[in-house]
């Protein structure tokens, strides 16, 4: 696919893979064992539509239209981030202590701030069956992607469209005891140290705030579960590797009782879980 120049000969090779999985509906190993597989020609076109596009920097997610997550497939476009592994880290952390913190007794609701593609929402929501769950974002378009994950997964989420900075917007929530979320939190100057298939494909909205404010939407979720959540709620959020502490003072500032971070696989303190 004369990928290896822009990616490099280990990920220039799983992208390939996962065209010609995707293509042909057959794995690896299953194309190992008939010692590779014939393409149809309307798959052929499609192959060299999808090696033109990784040219341009496109990722492949969005060539595809899909990305895994949690072991489920979700439906991805250019209106929404693309799920990462670190989310999926967080996830399964939030599951585990809602889990062993909550009821479910109906009184008490969980929300996905920013929700893009849903992945949050959705996996929660099929993890914690008992917990309604509720998921904002300020993007149209994202909530579009997001309904349709949550209808293809068999996901009970309650969708709302919301600008989460406007604090007077929040009386259109029902009662929270939960917040988790992926927000913006790169600064606007530091745009330049992305990869292109970053910063020219994926929404800026959901990956940049202004410089000289990196933690605009920390102090607003904080400010919502002092005000709003209920009692014995948390937040669970992901963070900017650096910026772990300068997180933690804030939501201490805001009230919360213990904040906690933690290390994602790689070592780097890539999310935080406060309580109030």
């Amino acid at each position: 696919m004369d990928l290896v120049p822009l990616y490099g000969e280990r990920e220039a090779t799983v992208i390939a893979d996962w065209v010609v999985e995707s293509l042909s509906g057959k794995k690896k190993i299953d194309r190992l064992m008939l010692r590779g597989v014939l393409l149809p020609p309307e798959a052929l076109a499609s192959y060299e539509r999808c090696r033109r596009e990784l040219l341009t920097h496109r990722p492949v997610q969005y060539v595809l239209g899909e990305s895994w997550f949690a072991g489920m497939k979700f439906v991805v476009d250019e209106r929404v981030l693309i799920p990462r592994p670190e989310t999926e880290e967080l996830v399964e952390w939030a599951a585990a202590e809602i889990s062993a913190a909550d009821a479910g007794d109906g009184r008490s609701a969980l929300l996905d701030v920013g929700t893009g593609s849903g992945c949050i929402a959705v996996t929660l929501a099929r993890r914690l069956p008992n917990l309604p769950v509720f998921a904002c974002d300020v993007s149209v378009g994202a909530l579009a992607v997001a309904q349709e994950n949550a209808e293809a997964l068999g996901a009970a989420v309650g969708f709302i469209r919301l600008d989460f900075l406007d604090h007077g917007g929040w009386t259109q929530l029902p009662p929270i005891r939960w917040l988790v979320s992926n927000p913006p939190y790169i600064p606007m100057d530091e745009a330049g140290s992305l990869d292109r298939h970053v910063v020219d494909y994926e929404p800026g909205a959901a990956l940049f705030v202004p410089t000289g404010d990196a933690l605009l939407f920390y102090r607003a979720l904080g400010e919502f579960a002092r005000q709003r959540s209920t009692p014995g709620g948390g937040l669970f959020a992901e963070i900017h590797e650096d910026r772990g502490p300068a997180v933690q003072l804030l939501l201490k500032d805001l009230g919360a009782r213990e904040v906690e971070l933690r290390a994602d696989l790689q070592g780097r303190n890539r999310m935080i879980k406060a309580t109030w």
